[in-house]
């Protein structure tokens, strides 16, 4: 069995790189875009731009090359929700300018601000490749778009790439570096959009 505290390690670096000590690393310069590769950011923030719901299955593999399952939820602007599959006791709920990872198997919390987290630029209320976002790298081949992105004035933080299809154009999932250099990625599946979503997903857990 995987040892746990590299496991919530390992769901930390995916989703929320700013919990776990930074170390320097250089500032990424913004990635020179032709102008087909503009008209594809643009059409990216968009299409994210207008999505309300979300729900998905995930897969997570971090950087050992474990691999969980999950259920995502997502209501923008500000909420989501990441439950993991049992046995795992690994909750990640967002909600109120924050984001709570709760460990129930030791009763173990931790909490910080969405806007110092990945998925704080994907449930910002207005959804922008600039500004406090820069985008570092693109790449299109194979029917599939990546994007990766940094926030402007803390690369050091770590970087995020978006994952998309072309055709349609639709979230596939990221992919995380953190500020050690190891990478874990998230797949979306069987992804539904739009519909209602119980607020009662994003009640933010406390420590009993």
């Amino acid at each position: 069995m995987m040892n746990r505290s590299f496991f919530r390690a390992a769901v930390l670096a995916a989703l929320l790189p700013s919990a776990l000590p930074c170390v320097a690393f250089a500032q990424t310069a913004p990635v020179q875009l032709r102008p087909a590769d503009q008209g594809w950011v643009s059409r990216i923030e968009d299409t994210l731009g207008k999505v309300t719901t979300l729900q998905a299955r995930f897969r997570q593999t971090a950087a050992d090359g474990s691999v969980t399952a999950g259920t995502a939820t997502l209501d923008r602007p500000g909420r989501m929700r990441f439950d993991y599959d049992k046995p795992s006791p690994l909750l990640l709920v967002a909600n109120d300018g924050r984001v709570v990872f709760q460990d129930r198997s030791v009763d173990q919390v931790t909490t910080l601000p969405l806007d110092r987290t990945p998925l704080g630029l994907l449930l910002r209320p207005e959804f922008k490749l600039s500004g406090d976002v820069t985008v570092t790298g693109f790449e299109h081949r194979d029917g599939q778009i990546r994007v990766q992105l940094v926030r402007t004035q803390s690369a050091g933080e770590g970087s995020l790439t978006l994952v998309f299809s072309d055709a349609p154009l639709a979230l596939l999932g990221w992919s995380v570096v953190d500020a050690q250099g190891r990478t874990t990625t998230i797949a979306l599946s069987d992804v539904h959009l739009g519909g209602t979503v119980s607020q009662s997903l994003f009640v933010l857990p406390k420590a009993d």
